[in-house]
């Protein structure tokens, strides 16, 4: 990834509308060459729309789209320099993995010999040359996404478009292929701009991450910053599971944290994540909040902990030793510093006197 150049692609006030319903609103995004850039959000945030605007599957209502400083908003697909692969795969039934892959080089009217070079390096480095025979009906899911993301690949595009494409795979496949993905972008230094529903996919993909919500930008940057230092209460409880713990100050669980840390004036929502609380003994003197342990999640590695607190909020706790019984009376702490503050607009609040 390459900062010091010109981004590789560039949203300009990007808007999208279907007659009265503004799904995306006045879009900002410089997304740097090189980058894996993940675009994650709930279902109908406009993540797949913002998809085929870039691509030229749809056209925008407002603002410009620039791919490598040249505006493409206005020409066809074919001319944008991208290449998509959906989360249907699109493969043609009845051609071999061979001919779907180069099909597009085929009618653009690559030599043979440029379409057989390019086919066996992506069929190398996807490790898909045994299948190049072989029809769709006949490959896994897994597999099929390897042939689609190969036929991205030999069209050589400045931009990569990833539309969900591991949304149809099984649990321990997605986690493989996230692998896999991560590998082909550092081999190819391409760039690439991924659209996710799921944050653990988000999270681990992404070099850049952008949040989408009812068609606006929340944040974008390293995922790192946005999980540590969320810039809205949105983003604050979108990313991360268990969900961040978000109480007022003016409930007792919430002044007990607030005199924990010194918290910015104007603070009208206090969030913790469940891994910066620990349990303490019921009389702990530097405890946040107590009450009983209402339910416990066995993860293997960790112990989600929802603690009935006795002022009636919940809260959860990440807990990586022996969990106590549910219905065990416990108390909690609050790792210092841990806090996260946040105005009455939900944006996050900051001071020289405080930092996470």
């Amino acid at each position: 990834m390459t900062d010091d150049l010109p981004p590789m692609l560039e949203l300009r006030g990007l808007g999208r509308r279907y007659g009265a319903a503004e799904v995306l609103r006045g879009l900002d995004l410089a997304v740097p060459r090189g980058s894996f850039t993940v675009v994650v959000g709930p279902s109908g945030c406009g993540k797949s729309t913002l998809l085929r605007l870039i691509a030229g599957l749809d056209a925008p209502s407002a603002g410009e789209i620039l791919i490598d400083g040249t505006r493409v908003d206005r020409l066809p697909p074919a001319k944008r320099g991208v290449s998509m692969v959906f989360q249907s795969y699109a493969l043609y039934p009845h051609m071999t993995v061979r001919r779907n892959i180069g099909f597009g080089l085929k009618i653009a009217g690559a030599s043979d010999a440029d379409i057989h070079a390019r086919i066996a390096r992506a069929a190398d480095m996807l490790k898909i040359g045994e299948l190049m025979d072989r029809k769709p009906a006949q490959l896994s899911g897994g597999q099929r996404q390897r042939v689609a993301i190969a036929r991205a690949i030999v069209r050589d595009p400045k931009v990569f478009l990833f539309d969900e494409p591991l949304s149809n795979l099984d649990a321990a496949l997605r986690a493989g292929t996230r692998v896999e993905l991560a590998a082909m972008h550092a081999e190819l230094g391409a760039t690439i701009i991924h659209v996710t529903h799921d944050q653990v996919e988000a999270m681990t993909l992404a070099d850049r991450l952008v949040v989408l919500n009812r068609g606006r930008i929340e944040q974008a940057g390293p995922p790192h910053d946005l999980y540590t230092r969320p810039g809205t209460l949105f983003v604050a409880r979108f990313l991360g599971s268990p969900q961040m713990n978000v109480l007022t100050p003016a409930s007792p669980t919430g002044q007990a944290l607030a005199r924990a840390d010194d918290l910015p004036d104007g603070t009208a929502w206090i969030g913790i994540r469940p891994e910066d609380l620990a349990i303490a003994a019921p009389d702990a003197p530097d405890a946040v909040a107590a009450g009983r342990v209402a339910m416990i999640e066995e993860l293997g590695d960790s112990r989600i902990l929802h603690l009935r607190v006795d002022d009636g909020c919940d809260i959860v706790v990440r807990h990586h030793r022996t969990a106590p019984a549910p219905g065990s009376r416990i108390a909690v702490t609050a790792r210092r510093g841990s806090l996260h503050p946040f105005a009455a607009d939900e944006r996050r609040l900051d001071s020289g006197r405080f930092s996470v």
